[in-house]
C-alpha cells in the first residue's frame, strides 16, 4: 500500500506542472485532495484527469490572498480533525533585469511565490501538527540556490522560500511534523510560457521554446520523487542532474559560479 494512502493532501498550484502531476499520483495512491489554483481551466482540467476513488475538492483562489488562503484552511478544518500534507507549489515568473523591472510585477511575483507559500505554511501548520505524520513541502527552485541575471526577483522569492522552510524545520525539529524545501532544476511547465517581462518583442511561445532548451525533468518525474522524499522524511529534496550541478557549484565557487553557467539568464523560471 502507498504510503499516502488515506491521508489528506493540499496541493496549491494544482491547475498544471508539477501540481497537476502531484494531484494525479497522490490521487491514484489513495489520497484525499484538496486543491487550488487561480485558473479554473487549468483546475478543471487537473480534475477531470484524476483516477482514483477518494475524495477531491478545488477552489478557485490566489494563494497571494492572505485571507482567502485562511478560509479555505478553516473550510477544510471544519470537515476534519487534521491534514496530512501540504505542498506549497504555486508559483509564477518574471523575466526582467533590475533595472527595467516594474515594481509591480515584482510585488506580483513576490506574492504568489513568497507570501503564497507563507499564507498556506502559516494557515496549514496547525492542522499538519495534529496529524500523526504531518508533511509541510516548500517549493523553492535550484535559483532559490543560485543567482541568475533577469531573474532578480525570482530568485529572491525562491532564496526567501529556502531560508523561511530551513528555519522551520529546525524549529520543528523533535515533533512529529516533517518539513521539506524542494529545489528543482527545469523542469517542462509552463512557467516560462505564463511569465511576465521578457525582451520587447518575445512572444509567449518563444519564451517557453527557450525555456524547454533548458528543461529536462517531466512534472510526472519531479512529482514521483516528492512523494518519496515525504515517504523517506527528507529535509531537503534536489531535483534533477542540473539542479544537482548547480547546488555542486554554488558550493565550489560560491563567488563565481555564474562563470559556469551561461545562458540560463534566459530563463523564465524553474
Amino acid at each position: 500500500m502507498p504510503y499516502t494512502t488515506g491521508k489528506i493532501a493540499v496541493v496549491t498550484g494544482a491547475g498544471s506542472g508539477i501540481g497537476r502531476a502531484l494531484a494525479r499520483q497522490l490521487h491514484r495512491e489513495g489520497c484525499q485532495l484538496y486543491l487550488c489554483d487561480i485558473d479554473a481551466g487549468g483546475l478543471d482540467e487537473t480534475r477531470a484527469s484524476l483516477q482514483g476513488n477518494a475524495p477531491v475538492d478545488t477552489r478557485l483562489m490566489d494563494v497571494a490572498d492572505r485571507e482567502a488562503v485562511i478560509a479555505w484552511a478553516a473550510d477544510i478544518e471544519a470537515r476534519h480533525s487534521r491534514v496530512d500534507l501540504v505542498i506549497n507549489n504555486a508559483g509564477v515568473a518574471l523575466l526582467a533585469r533590475v533595472e527595467d523591472a516594474r515594481y509591480e510585477d515584482t510585488q506580483w511575483l513576490m506574492g504568489v511565490n513568497f507570501w503564497g507559500v507563507v499564507h498556506g505554511t502559516m494557515a496549514f501548520l496547525p492542522l499538519l501538527q495534529r496529524s500523526d505524520q504531518g508533511h509541510l513541502v516548500n517549493i523553492s527552485s535550484i535559483f532559490g540556490i543560485v543567482g541568475i541575471p533577469t531573474q532578480s526577483a525570482y530568485n529572491a522569492a525562491k532564496f526567501a522560500v529556502r531560508g523561511y522552510t530551513e528555519a522551520l524545520r529546525h524549529e520543528m525539529a523533535g515533533t512529529g511534523l516533517h518539513v521539506c524545501c524542494v529545489h528543482p532544476g527545469g523542469i517542462r511547465t509552463n512557467i516560462a510560457r505564463r511569465s511576465r517581462g521578457g525582451p520587447e518583442g518575445l512572444s509567449a511561445d518563444d519564451k517557453g521554446a527557450e525555456f524547454e532548451k533548458f528543461a529536462r525533468t517531466t512534472p510526472e518525474v519531479a512529482a514521483a520523487k516528492i512523494v518519496r522524499a515525504i515517504e523517506k522524511r527528507k529535509p531537503r529534496l534536489l531535483i534533477g542532474a542540473d539542479a544537482r550541478y548547480m547546488s555542486l557549484l554554488a558550493r565550489l565557487f560560491p563567488a563565481r559560479y555564474a562563470a559556469f553557467l551561461p545562458g540560463l539568464g534566459k530563463l523564465g523560471g524553474s
